[in-house]
């Protein structure tokens, strides 16, 4: 049976004039932490091909800081979507819906997809997307240029997360634990989504610090992450975008379990 689980679905408007503009955004070399109350009506953008759609650019590849790929958060009016939504034939793409249900079909093949559902678009593959239902529907989609390697070809990938079975971290009694969307002992995929789940009090023990980019958007709960020399409050909402090599730790602040969906590039091969 599929399990119930909470995804965060940014709100949009805009705060009160009484509100004190006091928040946690920052950007570093390192790192960038976007928090849930900046992503407001003022920073959304619209993109060319998509109706009734406007999106919050949450990481693009930019100079100073991740590289090697794009995040946005759509929303999509009912009615709206995209019968080309791709303009780059190198481009893959990923969505991960977090409200409402999204018909997307790629290379023929049609799946709608509620919240925990996710896509997986081949680059230089025919897909589109469709708001049929009542009410917006929010995803994430990732966009990465693909790198090809020979003898093997990417396909298309259709599932619910919460029909998914996580993968414990050794060690931890199942507390830490990560579900992962695609498939990771194939070279054909050259980038990782997952959803990391804390159980209250549990933690990286250790400061992760490695080759791989990561976008990480925090679907549930709360948590003090370590971001480089920091220590960083996130909460639901909130984005951070790390740089390769940027130690990361984190320790779950409860009530709730902290999820975040996470995005790594996978470095088949080193380009000099």
């Amino acid at each position: 049976m599929t399990k119930q689980t909470n995804y965060f679905a940014n709100p949009a408007g805009h705060p009160p004039q009484t509100d004190l503009l006091t928040d946690r955004a920052i950007v570093t070399e390192a790192y960038t932490v976007i928090p849930r109350g900046v992503m407001r009506d003022i920073v959304t953008s619209v993109l060319p091909d998509w109706d009734d759609t406007r999106v919050w650019i949450l990481n693009r590849p930019v100079a100073g800081g991740a590289t090697t790929f794009a995040q946005y958060l759509m929303e999509v009016a009912p009615g709206g979507g995209s019968a080309k939504p791709e303009a780059q034939s190198t481009v893959e793409g990923f969505i991960f819906v977090v409200d409402g249900e999204l018909s997307v079909t790629i290379e023929g093949e049609n799946r709608v997809l509620a919240p925990g559902g996710f896509a997986y678009a081949p680059a230089g593959s025919q897909w589109q997307v469709k708001n049929d239902g009542g009410a917006a529907a929010k995803f994430h989609w990732i966009r990465k240029a693909y790198q090809a390697l020979e003898g093997y070809t990417a396909k298309p990938v259709f599932g619910n997360e919460q029909d998914l079975e996580p993968n414990p971290m050794p060690g931890t009694d199942n507390k830490w634990r990560t579900t992962r969307m695609l498939p990771v002992d194939d070279l054909a995929y050259d980038m990782h989504i997952n959803i990391v789940t804390f159980e209250p009090g549990a933690s990286i023990p250790f400061a992760e610090t490695h080759v791989m980019e990561h976008g990480l958007y925090v679907l549930e709960g709360k948590a003090v992450y370590r971001l480089n020399e920091d220590w960083v409050e996130v909460q639901e909402g909130d984005y951070m975008s790390l740089r390769a090599f940027c130690p990361q730790a984190c320790y779950a602040g409860g009530p709730s379990n902290f999820r975040y969906l996470l995005y790594k590039d996978v470095n088949r091969q080193i380009v000099l």
